[in-house]
Formats: structure tokens, sequence, C-alpha cells
């Protein structure tokens, strides 16, 4: 036997318990990582994202008689207008009531 550098060492094990902490310690973190993100990553609220690409926006003033289903078609006619009415509620941050009313100025999808 020969104590030089290049002897050959046992490999290195985990025990269950090395194992536990190695894989909480990755839970732990990648938790974290998602924290400080805040939720705009790819795991945030599970729906499309709504917003129009920054440049891409118009406005509109609200006419008497007018509904955001009207605007929304108006706005862009070739598309859904279920879609269209999400993205003008989320530029608008009217997210709790989606109402207009007249004279009201928005933010339309471009």
């Amino acid at each position: 036997m020969s104590d030089s550098p290049s002897a050959e060492r046992a490999p290195l094990r985990l025990t269950r318990r090395g194992r536990t902490v190695l894989v909480s310690f990755a839970a732990a973190f990648t938790l974290a990582a998602l924290w400080v993100d805040g939720g705009t990553g790819a795991f945030a609220g599970g729906r499309a994202d709504h917003r129009a690409p920054s440049g891409h926006v118009r406005t509109a003033v609200v006419e008497p008689g007018e509904t955001l289903w009207a605007i929304a078609t108006a706005c862009d006619p070739g598309t859904d207008p279920r879609v269209t009415v999400q993205r003008i509620i989320d530029l608008n941050g009217m997210g709790g009531d989606p109402t207009v009313q007249p004279g009201q100025r928005l933010l339309l999808p471009g």
C-alpha cells in the first residue's frame, strides 16, 4: 500500500438524513427564488399575459351609450372580443369594476 495522493478513496455516500437535508435545501432555495421573482415568471397566475407590448397602445374616449364590448369590437374587429375586453381591463387597471363612463379615457391595445 502506498500513501500517495493517487491512492483511491472510497466514494462519497449520503445517508438518509443527508439526502433529506439536501432535498430540503434545494426546495427552500427554489421557493425563495420564486418568492423573490414576485410571481412574474412562468408560474405567475397560470393565464396568458393580456397586456399589449410597450409602444403599441392607443387611447379612446368613451362616448355616451358605449360599452366595453363595443369598444373592444371596434378596437380590434379581427379578434375575439372577450380577449380584447380583457386586455382593455388589464391595461386600465379595471380589475374589480370593468364599467365605463362617458368621457372616460381608456388605453386600448395596439
